[in-house]
């Protein structure tokens, strides 16, 4: 099988659950904290080992106990971790994240390392990847770095799916040649300018992005499911039913898995709606990394 590099943050999490979210200014009691890895780059190389994927994860941590902590935790879900640049006297990325009632939350970064994957740490890591690889990024590193990232794979006929989260705008040039970008509906809107509220918006946004020289696109939609558009076809696969608890890692869930459903050649469809299985899973217990399931639990849901 091809194998999958992530690229993309580590973090630490820090979560406080509460009945709402406070209004500007104001101050209420929550309930219980947890501390859990986290970043989005981490939790998608951690979804797709789980789902039986060879991940290897190329992040930036610091020599912090945070960053030391991160490292160890990769390697137990058998994570390839040589690629990681460990900056001294750095700290480690944080996110401080509020989980509400209805297990929506709100999330605010730190960056810290994750700032400095840089460039240059890629043209030192990436040069043993075949054309067999699939690429897997996000946006809680430097767009300068993802956009190197998209020229490298476009320049060896790689796959590389971008999760553009948190949400921001792209280049034309990144997008051009892309194998798959995986928006939400709000990411989808900053994209392209169009707002996703039906299935005629949201097909004119996939075709927007299309029309940018991406070739595949997958609109996640929460527990409505996910939507996707090529040059040939277009689809909604359905997300199943659950009582959701926290949703932090859903899309990251969904996208990793993805990536295993990929590089094993599974049918878009069919890899939507197994990936689907694996996020609605994930989205029943509390956290990031730890609520991904194991190929055993996504099999047998």
């Amino acid at each position: 099988m091809p194998k999958i590099v992530v690229v993309g943050s580590s973090n630490t999490d820090m979560v406080v659950k509460t009945e709402r979210f406070p209004e500007p200014g104001e101050t209420i009691l929550g309930g219980e904290f947890y501390m859990f890895p986290g970043g989005k780059g981490a939790n998608q190389a951690v979804a797709a080992a789980r789902a039986g994927g060879e991940v290897s994860f190329i992040c930036a941590v610091g020599d912090d106990l945070f960053g030391q902590n991160a490292l160890k935790g990769y390697a137990t879900e058998n994570i390839h971790v040589s690629s990681a640049l460990v900056i001294e006297n750095e700290a480690s990325g944080v996110a401080l994240i509020t989980v509400n009632g209805a297990g929506e939350n709100e999330i605010v970064v730190a960056s810290g390392t994750n700032a400095k994957l840089s460039i240059d740490h890629l043209k030192l890591v990436l040069g043993d990847t075949n054309g067999d690889t699939i690429f897997l990024t996000q946006l809680e590193t430097p767009i300068e770095t993802v956009a190197f990232l998209a020229k490298r794979a476009k320049a060896g006929k790689q796959k590389l799916i971008i999760n553009p989260a948190p949400a921001q705008t792209l280049e034309d040039e990144v997008l051009q040649g892309l194998f798959l970008i995986t928006p939400n509906e709000t990411e989808a809107k900053i994209l392209t300018g169009i707002t996703v509220n039906d299935a005629s918006s949201m097909e004119s946004a996939a075709k927007a992005l299309l029309d940018k020289g991406v070739e595949n696109v997958i609109i996640t939609l929460g527990s409505r499911g996910s939507f996707f558009m090529n040059s040939s076809t277009s689809f909604i696969v359905p997300a199943p039913k659950v009582n959701a608890v926290d949703t932090t890692a859903a899309g990251d869930v969904f996208n990793g898995v993805l990536s295993v459903c990929i590089a094993n050649a599974r049918s878009w469809q069919d890899g939507m709606a197994y990936a689907s299985r694996a996020a609605a899973l994930s989205v029943t217990k509390m956290g990031a990394q730890d609520t991904a399931p194991t190929i055993a639990e996504i099999n047998q849901f």
